[in-house]
């Protein structure tokens, strides 16, 4: 029988400790006292990218405090270098050079008819399940916040849901402690090697659903609701977990925001979970929906911007 497991923490006392049941309901208190209730709550309005007022980086961590993420609006779509001096804005400077970003770690997200992105389904017009980014990534390479800015809409389509996993966890253990002990065992989750045209790019990687970051004592998730490609631990007790997981991600009463960026808008967000639905591109134009995308291993910053 999966007994509760102490999560050790430089950060004492942690609300993420099992054992910890006092911490826990300090922090589960503060955690539901006015969360947002509509994605229109999160949204602040930005003037200038290039130098965020006070009051815009204040508007934005309360935002990231309530609910680790925030939807913004720019008077204009920004390109790749003013996005970048934005994000550094909020402490976000430590790029994630994945497989198919640009050589400046920034992704332009489009759908490609052709060669390696095309095979990844952000780089389609396909809908995208639930997940965090960087779920597949090695221990070190933690994905502590993500954004999007959207350059161009799509015709039709392409709108985002978005859950706090800090919501999640607590939803979770209100259930059940036992669901996070399980999603929180070091061997719960495995994404096997990427493997192309018999060269392996990335290794597999096993490690735990939740977890406690070393660095700041913050909760991290990493999670995929892919069914392919994809290993869990296999005991009665994840089994029950991930259920719960899937039906809490599908309740109609599960405090989900969604949106659909409209251009010069973007999410900023602790690496929260997302979704993307399918969308079609204007054929008459040939106007693509494009969006810049830039992971992160910083989590954002709560420090005003000299």
């Amino acid at each position: 029988m999966l007994q509760l497991q102490s999560q050790s923490s430089l950060h004492h006392p942690s609300p993420f400790d099992l054992h910890n049941d006092q911490a826990y309901r300090a922090w589960r208190a503060v955690k539901l006292q006015n969360y947002p209730r509509d994605a229109r709550d999160l949204v602040v309005e930005i003037r200038d990218p290039l130098h965020v007022s006070i009051s815009e980086h204040a508007a934005i961590m309360q935002r990231i405090a309530r609910s680790n993420m925030t939807l913004f609006a720019l008077p204009q779509a920004a390109d790749k270098n003013t996005f970048a001096r934005f994000c550094a804005q909020f402490g976000l400077t430590r790029l994630d050079k994945n497989l198919c970003a640009d050589d400046d770690g920034i992704s332009e997200l489009r759908a490609i008819p052709e060669g390696l992105s095309q095979e990844y389904i952000p780089y389609s017009n396909k809908p995208i399940n639930w997940h965090t980014d960087g779920y597949y990534n090695a221990p070190g390479q933690l994905i502590r916040a993500m954004v999007l800015h959207c350059v161009q809409t799509a015709a039709r389509g392409g709108a985002n849901a978005l859950l706090d996993h800090e919501l999640v966890y607590l939803l979770l253990r209100d259930a059940d402690p036992l669901f996070v002990a399980a999603l929180t065992h070091p061997h719960c989750m495995t994404i096997p090697a990427n493997v192309e045209n018999g060269v392996e790019i990335r290794a597999a990687q096993t490690g735990p659903v939740f977890s406690v970051d070393a660095v700041d004592g913050r909760l991290h998730m990493r999670y995929t609701a892919r069914t392919r490609s994809i290993t869990w631990r296999d005991d009665a007790t994840t089994r029950a977990a991930l259920q719960q997981l899937d039906a809490l991600l599908n309740s109609e009463h599960t405090p989900i925001f969604h949106h659909r960026m409209q251009a010069g808008q973007g999410i900023l967000c602790n690496n929260v979970l997302h979704t993307r639905t399918a969308f079609d591109d204007d054929a008459s134009t040939g106007e693509q929906r494009r969006v810049l995308r830039a992971r992160y291993y910083d989590r954002i910053s709560t420090s005003v911007p000299a």
